[in-house]
């Protein structure tokens, strides 16, 4: 990289941390930046409820257990929507072998009503187009056909487009059922309602008289997961039974986020100083790429992240690691000066042979906090995310910004260290 490249680089970088500046913080000066896109903060921070479910899958077999807890945790996600929870955290969970619904209402002005809608089992009904209203929208007439007469919905593909459809398998009942409703309505829509809410409604080409059916049209892959996971968490019943609730003071995460920002706060004033003091005008420059790193990482946190204790502990530890790439960087650097190396060379040479140890470093660290968010869930989880989003930001801080800066000084500093020594 040569200084005009690293110049650019640095200016663009210089800008984006400016703008980043106004936007993380909310002072009266940067309020017009900010407002838009406010914090969003978690349960443990701002107060509210935390609800534990108990799921019984009893009535469940086989591989339609995934399919229907993921479908249901999207029908009570639909559920704690309308009571307009901000960024409500929705999970399933494992213990000893039985299942649970973790729900986050932070913020939440009223719980009780919240546990009333939440507690219901989500119930699925096919209905027909009738007359329509004086809004111009066609009335939906109820069937009989419900959601227990349906024994599985899975995502398949077309044999002859390869497209992804949903495929629906009825009891016998429901087959009858099913075969009557589209003798009578072929050529029309047929809804299907979870919780009152269209979910779908597909047309209706032919009396369908074997039970299966397929909805196809023009889904993705997610989109038709999404569809069948909906339908199973609608016909195969799984009762939930609320069995824990704690509710978290707003004053107790006010005081922790308090006390949380200011061991960062010192956290990071130490290690600048141990950056100073041991590597000297390198680590000033260090100092600025973690200056940097702090700031591109909360400007993120603030546009995707719900922070929470856990995260900003999450963040905090990876403040620690942005600077180990920097620690290894100045150190392989320091032994091709002492080879003899001019500092342009040294630093070159530096970079090349830390390189293989940074990536190992931060990959090993990435896959672990890939499992822990995958496999975990709460307050670990948002841990996961912050310090893998950390890990990234830092790799990016620690090879191009320390290198840009390294590019454009050194060569200075190294020139009026020999005038010194002239003199």
């Amino acid at each position: 990289m040569n200084k005009r490249n690293a110049g650019w680089l640095l200016a663009i970088v210089g800008i984006i941390t400016v703008l980043g500046v106004f936007f993380v913080y909310p002072a009266p000066w940067s309020q017009s930046i900010s407002s838009w896109s406010p914090w969003k903060l978690g349960l443990d921070l701002v107060g509210g409820s935390h609800l534990t479910y108990k799921i019984d899958t009893s009535a469940i077999q086989g591989t339609a257990i995934s399919d229907t807890l993921a479908g249901l945790r999207d029908v009570i996600e639909k559920r704690v929507n309308t009571f307009g929870v901000k960024e409500p955290q929705v999970a399933i969970s494992q213990s000893n072998g039985e299942q649970f619904l973790v729900i986050d209402l932070a913020g939440i002005s009223d719980v009780n009503e919240a546990i009333k809608q939440i507690g219901q089992t989500p119930f699925l009904d096919f209905r027909t187009i009738g007359a329509t209203n004086a809004s111009g929208t066609p009335e939906w007439i109820p069937t009989e056909l419900k959601g227990q007469y349906i024994k599985a919905a899975s995502l398949s593909f077309s044999q002859q487009t390869s497209q992804p459809q949903v495929q629906l398998q009825f009891t016998s009942e429901g087959g009858d059922l099913f075969a009557k409703l589209t003798e009578q309505n072929i050529g029309k829509q047929i809804g299907i309602f979870v919780d009152n809410n269209l979910i779908s409604a597909p047309v209706v080409n032919e009396k369908i008289p074997s039970g299966n059916a397929v909805i196809n049209g023009k889904f993705t892959i997610d989109e038709a997961k999404s569809l069948a996971q909906n339908i199973n968490a609608g016909a195969l019943p799984a009762p939930i039974t609320l069995i824990n609730q704690q509710t978290v003071g707003a004053s107790l995460g006010i005081d922790s986020l308090n006390r949380s920002l200011f061991a960062g706060l010192i956290g990071t004033i130490l290690v600048m100083l141990f950056m100073v003091f041991y590597y000297h005008w390198r680590g000033f420059l260090a100092c600025i790429a973690l200056v940097i790193y702090i700031v591109i990482s909360l400007t993120i946190f603030k546009l995707f992240v719900t922070m929470s204790l856990a995260g900003i502990a999450g963040f905090l530890l990876s403040i620690g690691m942005a600077v180990d790439a920097n620690v290894l960087i100045f150190e392989r650097t320091k032994e091709e000066l002492r080879r003899g190396l001019d500092p342009t060379a040294a630093m070159r040479e530096g970079f090349r042979r830390a390189w293989s140890a940074i990536r190992d470093s931060n990959v090993s660290t990435i896959i672990t906090t890939l499992i822990l968010f995958n496999l975990t869930s709460g307050f670990v989880k948002g841990l996961a995310l912050t310090l893998l989003l950390g890990v990234l930001v830092s790799m990016f801080t620690a090879i191009t910004v320390t290198r840009s800066l390294m590019t454009l000084f050194s060569r200075n500093v190294s020139t009026s260290r020999n005038i010194n020594k002239a003199q």
